[in-house]
């Protein structure tokens, strides 16, 4: 059978207080701090150590490591700083990470089941602030953004498990195109253009701005549309993790969702070498940009051979190609992986027709046509300029996390826009872990034996066992070993860390 896609995302979301007096003022990375931690204090989360033993936040794809001299301060991923940790029952991380509270949600195989983690990513986060206001006696918010508007930016990155085999050279010049054009699909939409907001408008995309290189190593610096870290979380002897850095924080589930189904699929398709029609683009920068900055999806893109066509047509190249090689592969495939992907085919074909219909029709769909038509209603009732703070403020709103705040959750309420997934299914993803990777053996551990899991990471979990003189480290180096199949019936039998060491001898 062909091999499962393993891929997860990761979000830092925006954080203020309201209401603070006016002698205690917390930095971000403070109030960031006390919100995970508020959260790890209930029992949902356990708080643990970060296992740093095995990633390289500093080694480049293309075979060498930067010094830690020579790296900026953000790159040094991989010591802990103070800030708060918490290791997740649901297998996922609730951490610190560049003065934001940062959710890392667990592997799993599926474009759904990212959307599942992801969703729940934003009720652990609705529940951290409110109890961290409570503690601090002010009013917390967090916004599932990518820009405060003012020149900074911080990241939603995408997580794809790739074989070591496969060329980077092919990924950079195949998945680049890929990345550049699907804004029109995955965008969150911002009031605002450039940086610092600068210019008046809306566009597509909340982090087109931002980007700065084809290719490399940094991510919140020079920010390259290729992130070259190889940093696997996995045998590096067989694994290569791609870390996705352009994509925007999505609300919509159906955004989420095409945005991971489709990468999946387009990079499935660039391992097996099957992409053969040329969609490099002729200026990468700049052309992320002008197709954010074109809200009817029409701007023309210029490729390195010299022709031109819009994001929309590019995708459908993209489309077109993984289809045909999801028919020559599709016997090795199991039946659930079958279903998901012609799902996913059937849906980015609609949206791609919609969008050279009319961008509108997605209204329902869509992060920034959603928040395009909203905020179009507010221009024309009350005669707004892009310039206007309330725009502005509408486009903050629409993030909240804080369903009785956000307008993306009213617009939910109302039926005006389309979900995957009930409210019971996200709830039960926020404590409970996928079946199918092992980060069902990573939240079940938790669950049951949090109090003896000292440190924890995506490739590890350490335990400090009564009848044994060293802390005991259970590698994980197989994503899809420790799955519910493989450890369920042994977790339940086990009372207590004695007994599982003891089952795991056997």
């Amino acid at each position: 059978m062909a091999q499962v896609t393993v891929m997860g995302i990761e979000t830092e979301y925006g954080i203020s207080a309201l209401g603070a007096p006016d002698d205690i003022d917390l930095h971000p990375m403070q109030l960031s701090n006390h919100v995970v931690k508020a959260y790890g204090s209930a029992a949902s989360g356990r708080p643990a150590g970060w296992d740093y033993e095995t990633e390289t936040p500093l080694r480049d794809i293309r075979g060498y490591e930067l010094s830690r001299s020579e790296a900026q301060p953000d790159q040094l991923t991989d010591s802990e700083l103070g800030m708060a940790n918490v290791i997740l029952t649901n297998g996922a991380r609730l951490y610190v990470d560049h003065a934001h509270p940062e959710y890392s949600g667990p592997e799993v195989t599926s474009a759904i089941d990212v959307v599942r983690y992801d969703k729940a990513g934003d009720l652990v986060m609705a529940l951290a602030a409110r109890r961290a206001g409570q503690g601090l006696g002010r009013s917390v918010r967090l916004y599932k953004n990518n820009t405060d508007g003012k020149g900074a930016s911080y990241g939603t990155h995408e997580n794809y498990l790739l074989s070591r085999t496969t060329p980077f050279d092919r990924v950079v010049t195949q998945f680049t195109g890929f990345l550049i054009s699907r804004q029109v699909i995955t965008g969150a939409g911002r009031v605002g253009v450039g940086q610092s907001s600068q210019q008046p408008g809306f566009q597509i995309s909340q982090r087109a701005d931002f980007f700065e290189a084809e290719v490399g190593l940094e991510t919140t610096l020079n920010r390259p549309i290729i992130n070259t870290r190889d940093e696997p979380h996995a045998d590096a002897s067989k694994h290569r993790r791609l870390h996705v850095i352009t994509g925007d924080a999505n609300l919509s589930e159906i955004s989420t969702y095409l945005k991971v189904g489709s990468a999946s699929w387009v990079l499935r398709m660039i391992e097996a070498g099957a992409l053969e029609t040329d969609v490099r683009v002729a200026l990468p920068v700049a052309t992320m940009r002008t197709v954010s900055h074109d809200s009817t999806a029409r701007a023309l893109m210029t490729l390195a051979d010299g022709r031109t066509m819009t994001a929309v047509d590019l995708q459908e190249i993209y489309l077109s190609a993984a289809r045909a090689h999801f028919e020559a592969i599709s016997g090795e495939l199991t039946e659930a992986v079958q279903i998901e992907a012609k799902d996913v085919f059937g849906r980015w074909q609609d949206t791609l027709d919609a969008l050279r219909r009319d961008p509108f029709e997605l209204a329902d769909q869509l992060d920034w046509v959603a928040k395009l038509k909203l905020m179009e209603s507010y221009r024309d009732r009350d005669s707004l300029g892009w310039d206007s703070p309330k725009l502005a403020l509408i486009d903050l709103q629409y993030a909240d996390v804080d369903p009785r705040r956000s307008l993306y959750a009213a617009l939910v309420a109302k039926g005006k826009m389309q979900t995957l997934l009930s409210s019971d299914e996200i709830e039960r993803a926020r404590t409970t872990p996928p079946d199918d990777t092992r980060a069902y053996f990573r939240g079940r551990v938790m669950e049951k034996f949090g109090g003896s899991v000292v440190a924890a990471s995506w490739d590890s979990v350490i335990f400090d066992v009564p009848d044994r003189p060293a802390l005991q480290r259970i590698p994980l180096l197989d994503p899809l070993r420790g799955t519910r199949e493989q450890v369920g019936q042994m977790l339940d039998s086990c009372s207590d860390v004695t007994e599982l060491f003891a089952a795991l001898g056997r």
